[in-house]
This record gives C-alpha cells, sequence and structure tokens, in this order.
C-alpha cells in the first residue's frame, strides 16, 4: 500500500491546476484569432528568485506593496504561474483605442501597446483564475510578480506586460487580508 502525503498531493495538485489555467488562457478569446500570449509556470528555486526580486524592487523603490507581496509569495505560494502579452497590431484600419487613429499609425510608436493585445490578456488571465476557482484553489492576481519576472526576463525581451498568480491550497486564502 502506498500512503501519499499531503504536501505532495497539494504540491502536485497545484502543478496539475497551473497546467490547466495555461490552457484556459490559450484557448480564451483572442482579437482577430491572433495570440500574443506567453505563459509559464514557476515553482521551487525559481520561484523563491522571484520572491526575492520582487523584495529587492520593493527596497529599491521604497514601495512595501512590493515588499508584502513578496513575502506573502515566498511563505504561502507553491506555484506562480505567469501571463504576458507581446505588443502587436491587429492590422485594424481604424481603431483608435491605443491613441493613434489606425495600426498603421501606431506601428511607428512599437512601445505602445495595443488595447487588443492588454484586452486579450485580461480576458486570458480572468479564463485561468476561472479554473484556480473551480478547483478551489486559493490564488490572486499580481502586478508585482508581474514586474519581477519582467526584470528577470522569464518571458523573454519581447514581453513587457505581465501578470502572475501565485498558488495556494489553505483553509483560508492567504493572498488576501494582508497587513
Amino acid at each position: 500500500m502506498a500512503i501519499y502525503n499531503e504536501q505532495d498531493i497539494i504540491k502536485d495538485t497545484l502543478i496539475d491546476v497551473a497546467k490547466k489555467m495555461v490552457v484556459a488562457a490559450v484557448t480564451a478569446p483572442k482579437a482577430r484569432g491572433v495570440s500574443n500570449l506567453v505563459c509559464a509556470i514557476v515553482t521551487d528555486r525559481e520561484l523563491q528568485e522571484l520572491a526575492r526580486t520582487m523584495k529587492e524592487i520593493g527596497e529599491r523603490e521604497d514601495n512595501q506593496i512590493f515588499t508584502r507581496d513578496a513575502i506573502n509569495v515566498l511563505n504561502q505560494a507553491d506555484v506562480v504561474v505567469l501571463f504576458g502579452t507581446k505588443i502587436s497590431t491587429i492590422n485594424l484600419v481604424y481603431c483608435g483605442y491605443c491613441g493613434f487613429q489606425g495600426c498603421s499609425q501606431k506601428k511607428e510608436h512599437p512601445d505602445v501597446p495595443c488595447a487588443f493585445n492588454t484586452g486579450d490578456l485580461g480576458i486570458a488571465i480572468g479564463s485561468a483564475v476561472g479554473v484556480a476557482m473551480d478547483h478551489r484553489v486559493d490564488n490572486r492576481i499580481m502586478y508585482t510578480i508581474g514586474v519581477a519576472a519582467k526584470e528577470m526576463n522569464l518571458l523573454g525581451d519581447d514581453v513587457p506586460i505581465i501578470y502572475g498568480i501565485p498558488l495556494s491550497a489553505t483553509a483560508k486564502n492567504p493572498f488576501f487580508d494582508r497587513k
């Protein structure tokens, strides 16, 4: 007879749910069917490095939110899922959502996000956290994780907008009601 340790079960399940979250994000609707989404799952030593980078940003920028989130992730998260977007137009003739008249004008400003890129990212993240909730997994969308992941170049040079979602399975979601 095998005995499965509670902590091993939780960690394995969280990684499995993280994979399902990535699939949900990838299959979420995208404008014109064009995906600029990039996803990754972070665990173990890399998760600790990510939390350390968050803490360093908090200290460097004198921003307590980064420090608080870093401690929260380091002490409570078993897995972090990263979701980011590349910046690319979807070739509309007229739109203006990004502040330019159309995609041809926006292309002259490659660092300005296309509104559809960030909108698609939001829809993808919404689908992903829906999966986490369906599996009763503690989670929270954090921009601070994304900023650290960007600084560490975890999703590549061409992914300037990133969010992170820490995952945990506890009696109470540790990512809310923090001090």
